[in-house]
């Protein structure tokens, strides 16, 4: 039998912009909190905050290295989801970290940085 309340809660956290398009990048690749802040604009505590209900939600999962956590998307239905709602992840986007501006994290000082307004 489903479970509604849970089901609920799940689209809940879906139907946030910034969470669903913190998703997104994640259903990607695998990023850091100081790589979403300067990607998405926001100020660290906001980010970690997203990241944090997400994470108690079993949707995704740090991994640290040195001194980053590095967050991806463990929950499959929810990377079915994302396809569905986003469309698939392009070939040439899979597993590819596109750096950026601003960013500290040691992707992003490894790779040709881009321009995000």
């Amino acid at each position: 039998m489903t479970d509604y309340q849970q089901l609920a809660q799940r689209l809940k956290l879906l139907a946030h912009p910034e969470r669903l398009r913190m998703l997104d990048v994640l259903r990607r690749s695998p990023e850091c909190v100081c790589h979403l802040e300067a990607l998405l604009g926001r100020p660290q505590p906001y980010i970690s905050q997203q990241l944090r209900m997400l994470s108690r939600a079993g949707i995704i999962k740090g991994r640290r290295e040195g001194s980053n956590v590095y967050y991806h998307v463990i929950d499959t239905d929810i990377l079915a989801w994302l396809t569905l709602i986003l469309g698939p992840v392009p070939v040439e986007s899979r597993h590819r970290h596109e750096a950026v501006a601003n960013c500290s994290c040691p992707k992003c000082q490894h790779q040709p940085v881009i321009l995000v307004k």
